[in-house]
């Protein structure tokens, strides 16, 4: 608290006197009197008159008394926000997320974290790879989602490994194969998603020195998916995505796996609140208890 000297006169005008306002708050009453006398001193009025009686308030005194207690109330007021972010009581989490987590684990994570601290607000951000990470190193969001490594100058976290797989329409030549071979990548017509967050399936293409023919881009996974549920390509995409997908369609996984690597990234501990920091902890926690890491 930065103004003892306003919470003793308060207490001084409140009790009576020196003696009982010393006792209450703690001080000697040598002490709270040379506060006093600082006090009239900086403002250059006397506050008190002390006599026989007891302590009674000047003229000025009486004038500033309100204004005294306003300041007091609100620092009181000030300490007990800061209390309760501290605390976790309240506060703003700001977060970078792109599509397949913010549908299969964010409203999740978000429910369990709120039934602890429903007063805490989020504001979700959503885009690619590259924007939650500039988006982390401007303080735009506090904390963002993304495929690892990022920046350097950023601090991860490891979530998850994510497998890509190939997916076919269900009546597909090859659905009793248990793999799908890479050389045939090129065989059959091809849908790519339109962001950047599709680099990792073109760098698959670029590993297995495939180069298919590419009927259909698409900004939107569940465009793809679709397509490939009527027989109308094949694609590669994560598993996350494909999750709860209301297609019928067929994954095949290459017979050496192939992951994307996801995280949770920010850029100092010393920059986070301590409920984005308790967050974190908590992404950490859901991903272990309800996925395959």
């Amino acid at each position: 608290m930065g103004n003892q000297k306003y919470e003793a006169f308060l207490k001084i005008v409140e009790l009576g006197g020196l003696t009982k306002a010393a006792k209450a708050l703690g001080y000697t009453q040598s002490g709270i009197s040379h506060m006093m006398q600082s006090l009239e001193d900086e403002l250059g009025l006397k506050l008190l008159n002390r006599d026989r009686s007891g302590i009674r308030l000047t003229a000025e005194g009486e004038q500033l008394l309100p204004y005294i207690t306003d300041i007091c109330t609100s620092e009181r007021r000030l300490a007990n926000k800061v209390n309760d972010l501290f605390q976790m009581e309240t506060g703003v989490i700001r977060i970078g997320t792109f599509t397949s987590v913010s549908v299969q684990w964010l409203p999740y994570i978000l429910k369990e974290f709120l039934e602890d601290f429903p007063k805490i607000e989020f504001e979700v951000m959503y885009g690619e790879y590259a924007e939650i990470e500039n988006w982390i190193m401007t303080g735009k969001v506090d904390c963002g989602f993304l495929r690892l490594p990022g920046k350097s100058e950023l601090k991860t976290r490891f979530l998850k490994k994510d497998e890509l797989v190939v997916i076919l329409p269900p009546d597909h030549p090859l659905k009793n194969q248990p793999y799908f071979l890479p050389e045939l990548l090129n065989d059959y017509p091809f849908a790519l998603m339109d962001e950047s967050e599709d680099y990792e399936v073109e760098a698959i293409l670029d590993d297995f020195n495939a180069h298919p023919k590419i009927r259909f881009t698409a900004k939107d996974d569940h465009t793809i998916v679709a397509m490939v549920a009527n027989g109308l390509c094949i694609s590669i995409m994560p598993e996350l995505v494909l999750q709860k997908m209301p297609y019928d369609i067929l994954k095949k996984p290459f017979k050496k796996p192939v992951f994307r690597k996801l995280g949770i990234a920010y850029k100092d501990e010393k920059t986070l609140s301590n409920a984005a920091l308790r967050f974190i902890d908590y992404v950490i926690d859901w991903v272990v208890r309800n996925t395959v890491i």
